[in-house]
């Protein structure tokens, strides 16, 4: 692809953002860019949610990582539909009744400040890696793909792509947001269709036979029974339960468009049909992860591996995409990356601002020119630890996915196991020591883990998060309150 044909697209693909966000600008008040004035359709911010649920570690490393796990990530999939159900039946109803901008605000309500501090900052040091991450894997496809071509050196490409986010939302934030990810949305969707028929056609197969062509694949393996596998069944299940509930229902970057919606009726539509929306395109990931194989052993192509596992997962479909699908897959490649970058980190900014503002800056409570300028000011600071992050890890590899759920099992674990002492007990905590806890769970989860490895040769996988949880919460029971049951008798 051509400097100016490039140039062309990422002006005019940012300038219909620009437009959007000029029309949703209009009339903002001191908490527009937080809450969306609460006007929000619900069926648009369940589309758009699609961008942000996916991201561009999804467009690539879910195709990519079938090579190494075959389809057992679907198992991963159902149980995320399990954990939508609780979110759209039990958190969002809580949410809504106690009228939150920052959810993290339920656990000062339930437990005291400490607790609420301590729950906020856990989610800031996710949520923050989380989003580098995948900020630094669109940023490595950018480079790859174009940006080297024009001899624009990485760390001007991670400052051009936040500068620009920064210019979209700045104003009005979340409202924008649920706007431009919809359209973000419905280019990501279109780049993975686009992806599917070229493939079927390079091949020569129809729609049925690339079904069954899929179907019979070596890789078509959709449930691992292996108690010792990190992708064991029961394992993907819960985990994908248990991520989804802490990952979106516990996420202040999902829920905070899920709570621009006017109403929780409106607000359960929205959860529910999110669900199926996301189900539905990441099964379709996984279909296209095994046309990619496919279309890379029927022309030849190696790939590099070591101990029988393919490395640098992550690299095969923009590989592919940009060297074999022709002008139009390039083209459709380049806007899908766009998209997913801009619709996952965008929210992710915005929530991050939003759970500091609210959770330690005491927004809420300061006059308006003071509002504005703390909201800047952190705003800023967001977007500096963002290039930090991803500056930092930008020699890894691997399937970055893993890495972001990984890092999440450890730190929304104790997020997860707060919430369900709060929502299923009735004890109170004895707070100085509710961040002890909470530290603790996560380091012995690591802990235990490596133990397993190392000596039995189980690993945890995703269901480090189960184990974070459950121990956060027997520390949060074994530091609540002792009862004086002198004054019950009385």
């Amino acid at each position: 692809m051509s400097a100016s044909l490039l140039l062309v697209i990422i002006l005019a693909y940012f300038s219909i953002l620009m437009l959007i966000s000029h029309l949703t600008s209009r009339n903002v008040k001191d908490t527009t860019f937080f809450d969306g004035d609460k006007k929000s359709p619900w069926f648009l911010v369940a589309f758009g949610m699609i961008g942000s649920g996916i991201s561009a570690v999804s467009l690539v490393s879910i195709p990519g990582n079938v090579g190494n796990n075959n389809l057992y990530y679907f198992q991963f999939i159902l149980g995320t539909i399990a954990g939508y159900l609780f979110i759209a039946f039990v958190l969002t109803p809580i949410y809504y009744k106690l009228k939150l901008v920052s959810i993290y605000s339920y656990l000062n309500i339930r437990f005291g400040n400490v607790t609420y501090k301590t729950g906020s900052l856990f989610f800031l040091v996710s949520q923050s890696f989380g989003a580098a991450l995948r900020l630094l894997l669109s940023i490595k496809i950018l480079q790859y793909a174009f940006f080297d071509a024009l001899h624009i050196p990485y760390f001007v490409t991670i400052i051009i792509v936040l500068i620009l986010i920064w210019l979209y939302t700045n104003k009005s934030g979340i409202k924008t947001i649920v706007w431009t990810d919809a359209l973000q949305s419905l280019f990501l969707i279109t780049v993975i269709v686009i992806s599917i028929i070229t493939i079927k056609n390079s091949l020569g197969l129809s729609f049925s036979g690339m079904a069954t062509t899929i179907a019979h694949h070596p890789y078509a393996k959709v449930f691992d029974w292996d108690m010792d596998s990190g992708s064991n069944f029961f394992k993907q299940f819960i985990s994908g339960l248990l991520i989804t509930v802490a990952l979106v229902g516990l996420d202040q970057s999902m829920m905070q468009k899920t709570l621009t919606v006017k109403n929780a009726k409106d607000a359960k539509k929205n959860v529910l049909t999110f669900s199926f929306f996301i189900a539905f395109a990441q099964t379709l990931f996984l279909g296209l992860g095994v046309l990619i194989y496919l279309y890379a052993e029927r022309h030849g192509i190696k790939l590099a591996t070591q101990n029988g596992q393919f490395l640098n997962t992550d690299g095969l479909y923009p590989l592919l995409t940009l060297n074999y699908f022709g002008q139009i897959g390039v083209i459709a490649f380049l806007i899908g990356v766009i998209a997913s970058t801009f619709a996952s980190i965008d929210s992710c900014i915005a929530a991050l601002t939003t759970a500091f503002s609210y959770d330690f800056m005491d927004i809420e409570n300061l006059p308006h020119e003071d509002k504005k300028r703390t909201k800047n000011h952190v705003l800023f600071g967001v977007n500096v630890v963002m290039f930090v992050i991803v500056m930092s890890f930008w020699n890894s590899q691997g399937a970055i996915i893993n890495t972001i759920f990984k890092i999440a099992g450890y730190t929304y674990g104790p997020i997860l196991g707060l919430y369900m002492t709060g929502l299923f007990s009735n004890i109170k905590l004895t707070e100085k020591l509710v961040p002890v806890a909470c530290v603790g769970a996560a380091f012995i989860t690591w802990l235990l883990n490596e133990y397993f490895i190392r000596v039995y040769h189980f690993d945890f996988g995703f269901m480090n998060i189960f184990v974070n949880a459950l121990l956060t919460v027997l520390f949060l029971f074994i530091i609540k309150k002792r009862v004086q049951w002198n004054l019950k008798i009385k």
